[in-house]
C-alpha cells in the first residue's frame, strides 16, 4: 500500500489537533496529537502532510474541483440548478455557495501548511534533511498551488504565509502580482527538494513543480519564465506523449509516460462518483453535465480542415471523418458507451445492446426520458468502462492533475508571444497531433505570429478539453465576452432532416463555431442563454462572509 495512502486513516486525529486550541484544555491530550507538542517527530509529520494533500479532494457541484471550472465554460452545462448554474449565466453574487467555497476551502489548505512551516522546523536537525525538505516542499507546492488559482479566480487576495492569531487575522488584499511572485518563488525553492519523478503519480515530484510554473507563468503572460519551465521538464526526457490519448484517463493512466501527477482515491478512504455524473441513464449514470454542439463542432475533419472546409465533412454523418479526440472526449450519437450504441434522437425509441459477441434491441431509455443528456452528448474522457456496474457511483480511479501534453502546449503558446517561432515550437505540437492514436496532419512550418497564435489555442481546446483549461484561457485570452453570451445550444432534436444540422456552422481560427447562418437552426436545443458582463465577470466576487468578518478586504468592482 502506498505510503501516502497509510496515513489517510490518521488524517481526523490530526485534523482534532489542529482545532484543539480552546482555553479551556488545560492539560495536553495523552492520547492524540496535541497542537501545543505537533511535531514531535516524523510521523507526525508526515502525517500533516498528508493533511495537506487530502484537500485535494474536494467536489463542488459534484465534479472535482478542477474540472468544474469548465461546466461554467463554452465547453460545458451543469444541468442541477446550482450555484456552478448560476456563474455559467453570469449570475455569481457574493453569496454564490460554488465560488466562496473556493476561497474556504483553499485557504483551510494553505492554513495546514502553514501550521507546518510555522512549527516543524525543529525536525529537520532530527531526522533525515532531505526527507524533512521534500515533505515540506509537498505541502509548500499545495499551498503555492492554490494560491494560483485564488489569484487567477479573484484577483488580488490575502498572501498568508504563517499560522496567524486573532489579532492578525484582519489581513488586507495582495495584489495579484505579488501574489504571483510568491508562487513562482516558491515553486523555484522547493523544486531542488524534489525528484524529478516519482513512482507513485499521486507525489509532488519536480516534474509536477515544473509544469505548474509553466502553467502560472502562462496565465500571467511571463512568456520567458512559462518557456524556460517547460523547456527544462522537455529536456529531462522523464515524460512522453502517450501513444494511446484515451487510455491516460482511464485506470491505466496510473502508468501513462504522460501523466506526471493524479488525484489519488482509495476505496474505503476516499471515492468519487464522476462516472455517475458523466454516463447515460442505461450505463447508470445521471448525465448531469453536458457538453454543447459548440464543443462537438470544433474539432477538425482529419485532413486538418474545419468542417466549413473540409470536403470529408457530410452534415448527414457529422461525427465520420473526424479528430479522433472528438470521440475520446465526447459520446455522440452512434457510439459505443459500455454496452449500448448511444442514442438521442426522439425516435430512436430502440438501440443496440451488446452482450458478449452477441448484439440485441432493447428499449432506448435516452431517447425520451426527462433526465437524459438535454444537449444529446455527453463526457467520455476521465472515465474507464470498468467502473461499470459496481462502482459507477464510487469508484478509486485516480484523476490526472498535470500532464506532459499541457506542457508541451504550454511551451508551444509561450514561444508563440514570444514570436520566437522555431522547429521546437511546431515538434511540441505535431508530437501531440501525430500521436498513433490520434494521427492528424502535421502544422506545417511556416506560419505567421497570428497564425501561430490560432493554431495553439485551438489545439488546447482539443487536446485538453474537458481538464480545466477552458475557462482560464477564455478569461486570459480576453474571449470570454465574445464565447459565452448567447444560447447554449444542443443538437437538433426533431424528426425533420434527420435530427442533425442542415449545414456546418462558421468556424473561427480559434474553433469557435457560428451558427447564426443555419436554416434550422430553430430546430436547435437551448437550454439557456448565457450572460456576461467584461467590467464584471473576469473575476470572481469576495465572499460576503469575508468582507464582514475581515473588514480590510474590499470587494471586486460590479458585486
Amino acid at each position: 500500500m502506498k505510503n501516502i495512502r497509510n496515513y489517510l486513516l490518521l488524517i481526523p486525529i490530526l485534523l482534532l489537533s489542529f482545532s484543539c486550541e480552546d482555553a479551556f484544555l488545560e492539560r495536553l491530550p495523552l492520547d492524540s496529537p496535541s497542537s501545543e507538542t505537533f511535531f514531535e517527530n516524523e510521523t507526525e509529520l508526515e502525517m500533516a502532510v498528508t493533511g495537506v494533500y487530502n484537500r485535494l479532494w474536494y467536489w463542488p457541484a459534484g465534479v472535482a474541483w478542477f474540472l468544474s471550472f469548465d461546466f461554467a465554460s463554452d465547453d460545458g452545462w451543469d444541468r442541477n440548478g446550482s450555484p456552478l448554474q448560476a456563474l455559467g449565466r453570469g449570475e455569481q453574487n457574493a453569496d454564490n455557495s460554488y465560488t466562496n467555497g473556493f476561497w474556504a476551502h483553499f485557504y483551510r489548505a494553505i492554513n495546514r501548511t502553514n501550521f507546518i512551516t510555522s512549527r516543524a522546523d525543529h525536525l529537520r536537525d532530527e531526522m533525515d534533511p532531505a526527507k524533512y525538505d521534500r515533505l515540506v516542499g509537498e505541502a509548500r507546492f499545495i499551498r503555492a498551488y492554490f494560491y494560483a488559482y485564488l489569484a487567477e479566480l479573484y484577483g488580488d487576495v490575502p498572501l498568508v504565509t504563517s499560522t496567524l492569531t486573532l489579532e492578525e487575522s484582519q489581513t488586507p488584499r495582495t495584489q495579484k502580482s505579488a501574489v504571483i511572485d510568491f508562487v513562482l518563488q516558491e515553486l523555484n525553492a522547493i523544486k531542488p527538494h524534489l525528484p524529478l519523478d516519482v513512482s507513485e503519480k499521486g507525489r509532488i515530484s519536480r516534474g509536477t513543480v515544473l509544469a505548474l510554473m509553466s502553467r502560472v507563468a502562462l496565465w500571467n503572460e511571463r512568456w520567458d519564465v512559462a518557456a524556460s519551465a517547460a523547456k527544462e521538464l522537455i529536456d529531462s526526457g522523464t515524460y512522453s506523449v502517450d501513444p494511446n490519448y484515451e487510455g491516460m484517463f482511464t485506470f491505466a493512466g496510473d502508468n501513462s509516460p504522460e501523466v506526471i501527477t493524479r488525484i489519488q482515491y482509495l476505496r474505503g478512504v476516499q471515492t468519487h462518483n464522476l462516472p455517475r455524473n458523466f454516463w447515460s441513464r442505461m450505463a447508470l449514470g445521471h448525465s448531469n453535465k453536458k457538453p454543447p454542439q459548440d464543443f462537438v463542432d470544433t474539432y477538425d475533419c482529419i485532413d486538418g480542415l474545419p468542417i466549413d472546409e473540409s470536403p470529408l465533412y457530410d452534415p448527414l454523418r457529422p461525427f465520420e471523418n473526424r479528430d479522433p479526440r472528438l470521440h475520446y472526449t465526447l459520446v455522440v450519437p452512434g457510439s459505443r458507451l459500455v454496452n449500448w450504441i448511444y442514442e438521442t434522437h426522439r425516435d430512436s425509441t430502440m438501440t443496440w445492446e451488446f452482450r458478449g459477441e452477441d448484439s440485441v434491441r432493447v428499449p432506448n431509455i435516452e431517447a425520451q426520458h426527462a433526465f437524459a443528456s438535454f444537449t444529446g452528448y455527453l463526457y467520455r474522457k476521465h472515465i474507464d468502462v470498468a467502473n461499470y456496474p459496481t462502482d459507477v457511483g464510487s469508484t478509486d480511479q485516480n484523476l490526472t492533475i498535470f500532464r506532459f501534453g499541457e506542457v508541451l502546449l504550454n511551451y508551444a503558446e509561450a514561444k508563440v508571444e514570444l514570436n520566437q517561432i522555431d522547429e521546437s515550437v511546431y515538434d511540441a505540437i505535431n508530437a501531440l497531433r501525430q500521436r498513433e492514436s490520434v494521427q492528424m496532419p502535421a502544422i506545417d512550418p511556416g506560419k505567421s505570429q497570428q497564425e501561430m497564435r490560432n493554431l495553439v489555442r485551438k489545439e488546447r481546446r482539443h487536446e485538453l478539453g474537458m481538464e480545466g483549461f477552458r475557462y482560464f484561457d477564455i478569461r486570459r485570452w480576453g474571449i470570454a465576452e465574445e464565447v459565452i453570451p448567447g444560447p447554449y445550444r444542443g443538437r437538433v432534436n426533431r424528426y425533420g432532416g434527420g435530427g442533425w444540422l442542415s449545414e456546418a456552422p462558421r468556424i473561427d481560427p480559434i474553433g469557435t463555431p457560428s451558427y447564426d447562418h443555419i436554416s434550422n437552426v430553430e430546430d436547435m436545443v437551448v437550454i439557456e442563454t448565457r450572460n456576461f458582463n467584461p467590467q464584471r465577470d473576469y473575476l470572481w466576487p469576495i465572499p460576503r462572509i469575508e468582507l464582514e468578518t475581515n473588514t480590510t478586504l474590499t470587494q471586486n468592482p460590479g458585486y
